[in-house]
This record gives structure tokens, C-alpha cells and sequence, in this order.
């Protein structure tokens, strides 16, 4: 198993989880490329990834490993203030119970 080469320095002593990025988002031609940016940028690379048209939004879900929950919500901040980006939810895979919803 793959580790982040880039540590959460803010978070460095908790552990980390596999979490599911679920999205609601305009349906535009760039939407996808923004939101994969984001991990990216971090030199993370997904689990699974999967995105569908539902009537006139675009729906995708990402799923990331080894990341903690304080660089989970990060990233969803930063997926939330993305323009075309209705709303984002959290779910710690590993512990599906815990869910946090940003709109």
C-alpha cells in the first residue's frame, strides 16, 4: 500500500482512513479535471473514482486512502468553494457511520 509522499503536518499524529468523496456539481466540461486537481496537487491518486450524469447535475464519487480526517475535510472545503460545486459529503469508508455534509 501506497503512502502520501506529502504528510499532514497539521494532523501528523492521527490516524489515517480510507474516505469517500461524494459530489453534486454543475455539469461542465472541466468539473471533473478541477476536483481531481485538488488530490493531485497533493500527490494523492484515488482508490476509485466514478462519475455519472443524474437529470442536470453531475454526480461523482472519489474514494482515497491513508488520508487522516483533517486533510479529508480540508480538501472537501476546497471542493466546496470550486464554482460549479453544489455540494460535498464525507464518509470515512471504514466507518461509513461517521458522514459530514458541506453545501
Amino acid at each position: 500500500m501506497l503512502t502520501s509522499p506529502r504528510p499532514d503536518v497539521w494532523a501528523a499524529g492521527n490516524l489515517t482512513t480510507t474516505v469517500q468523496f461524494s459530489l453534486s456539481a454543475e455539469i461542465e466540461a472541466d468539473v471533473l479535471c478541477r476536483v481531481l486537481n485538488l488530490f493531485a496537487m497533493q500527490y494523492l491518486i484515488p482508490r476509485q473514482l466514478a462519475a455519472s450524469q443524474v437529470a442536470d447535475s453531475l454526480q461523482i464519487q472519489v474514494q482515497v486512502g491513508e488520508l487522516t480526517w483533517h486533510r479529508a475535510q480540508v480538501i472537501a472545503e476546497k471542493m466546496r468553494n470550486l464554482i460549479s460545486v453544489f455540494d460535498v459529503q464525507l464518509v470515512d469508508a471504514q466507518h461509513p457511520a461517521q458522514v459530514q455534509s458541506y453545501a
